[in-house]
C-alpha cells in the first residue's frame, strides 16, 4: 500500500508540473494563466545624494526606493507583464535638465551622467516616473522601449503574450515642471508609436478579440479571449487610467474599434474585458468574480516598497488565489536599497503558469 501511494504521488507530482506552464494545448486560452510581471518596469533608481536629500525633506518618498532591470533582461528572467508611463512631448525638450540634477550639484556632488545622447530632446512620447526628482529610465523614448520589445520578442519565438500597462501621466506636481496634458490627440500618439514600432503582427488588439461580435464585453462574456497558442508572440496593451483619460481616447477610437489599448472600464460597459484592480485583499472577491465570468484582471503584490520592508506576502497568496492573470510587483529580485529577502515568484521558481 505504501508503495502505491508512493508511485501515486509521484505521478501526481509530474501531473502538477506539467500543467504549470502552458505548452501546447489548443484548449488553454489567454486568461487561463497567470503571470507576474513589474510595476515601473523602466525605472532605474535614484541616485543616493538626491535619495537622501528626499528622504530628509519629504519622508513620504520612501515609496520610490526601488528599481528595476532592463527590459529585457526582465523579459529573460521569465517576466510576462510590464508598466510602462509615459509623458506627452510632441516637440520635444519638454524634460531636458530635471531639476534633481542641480539638487545633487547644490549637494557637493557630482551627477552620474544622464542623456549624454540627448533623447529628451527629441520628439515622442518619454518614459520615466516623476519629473523632476525620479527620472532615471533604461529607455526615457517609449519608441526605444518599443524596439527593444520587439527585438526580445523576434529573438525569442513561441513566447507568452506580454500584457503591458501604460500610465499617460500628466499630473501636476509642486515645484517641479508642468507636464504637457493627455488630451485625444495626444492619446492617439501612444497608438501611433505602438503601431509604428510593433505592427499589426505583433499585437492583441481590442478588433481581434471583439470578433464578430457587437462589443468586446459582449465577445469575453460568451466567447472568451483568444487561445494562447494563436496569440504568442504578441504584446497587449492596456491604458491604466481613469474616467476622463479613458472616455478621451473612446473619442478617437469609438467601442475600441482600430484601437491599440484596451481600457480599463467597468464591467457592464461595452469596452470592458481588462480590468485593473489594485488590492487583492481588500477587493478578492470581486476579482474571482470577475475572472470568473472571463474578464482579465491586473492586481498588485506590493505597492510602494512596504510589503518589502516589512516581508509581507499575504497580498501576493491572495492575488494567486483570486485568480487573476496578471499580478504585478517591484520585486521578481530582492531589493538592493534595504535588507530584505521579499521576493515574488511562483512555487516552482517561475513567473508564469495556469492560473488556479
Amino acid at each position: 500500500m505504501k508503495k502505491s501511494v508512493t508511485i501515486f504521488s509521484a505521478i501526481l507530482a509530474i501531473v502538477l508540473i506539467s500543467h504549470t506552464m502552458p505548452s501546447g494545448n489548443l484548449d488553454i486560452k489567454l486568461n487561463d494563466i497567470q503571470i507576474i510581471g513589474s510595476h515601473n518596469s523602466y525605472k532605474i533608481g535614484i541616485e543616493k545624494p538626491l535619495l537622501d536629500y528626499l528622504m530628509k525633506t519629504r519622508p513620504t518618498l520612501s515609496g520610490l526606493e526601488y528599481e528595476h532591470i532592463p527590459l529585457s533582461e526582465q523579459l529573460d528572467l521569465g517576466l510576462r507583464s510590464l508598466e510602462l508611463d509615459v509623458y506627452y512631448d510632441p516637440k520635444g525638450g519638454h524634460y531636458t535638465d530635471p531639476r534633481g540634477l542641480d539638487i545633487i550639484k547644490s549637494l557637493g556632488a557630482i551627477p552620474e551622467p544622464f542623456d549624454v545622447e540627448n533623447k529628451l530632446m527629441e520628439p515622442g512620447l518619454k518614459v520615466f516616473h516623476v519629473q523632476d526628482i525620479d527620472f532615471r529610465s533604461h529607455q526615457l523614448l517609449f519608441r526605444d522601449a518599443l524596439i527593444d520589445l520587439k527585438k526580445w520578442s523576434n529573438d525569442h519565438k513561441g513566447h507568452t503574450p506580454i500584457i503591458i500597462t501604460i500610465n499617460a501621466k500628466d499630473d501636476e506636481i509642486p515645484q517641479m515642471r508642468k507636464p504637457l496634458p493627455f488630451s485625444a490627440e495626444a492619446l492617439r500618439s501612444i497608438d501611433i508609436e505602438i503601431r509604428g514600432i510593433l505592427g499589426e503582427d505583433h499585437l492583441i488588439t481590442p478588433d481581434r478579440v471583439r470578433g464578430k461580435f457587437e462589443t468586446l464585453e459582449e465577445a469575453v462574456l460568451a466567447q472568451g479571449w483568444p487561445l494562447l497558442d494563436e496569440v504568442k508572440n504578441r504584446f497587449l496593451f492596456v491604458l491604466d487610467e481613469g474616467t476622463a483619460k479613458t472616455d478621451a481616447y473612446l473619442t478617437s477610437y469609438p467601442g475600441l474599434k482600430n484601437a491599440v489599448l484596451f481600457v480599463n472600464k467597468e464591467e457592464g460597459d461595452p469596452n470592458a474585458a481588462f480590468r485593473i484592480i489594485n488590492d487583492p485583499i481588500k477587493d478578492f472577491d470581486k476579482i474571482q468574480q470577475l475572472v470568473s465570468l472571463g474578464y482579465m484582471v491586473r492586481t498588485r503584490a506590493d505597492a510602494d516598497t512596504k510589503e518589502a520592508r516589512e516581508n509581507d506576502h499575504r497580498k501576493f497568496h491572495m492575488a494567486k488565489a483570486s485568480g487573476a492573470q496578471v499580478i504585478s510587483t517591484d520585486y521578481y529580485i530582492p531589493s538592493t536599497f534595504f535588507k530584505s529577502d521579499y521576493k515574488i515568484v511562483f512555487e516552482d521558481g517561475g513567473y508564469e503558469r495556469l492560473r488556479p
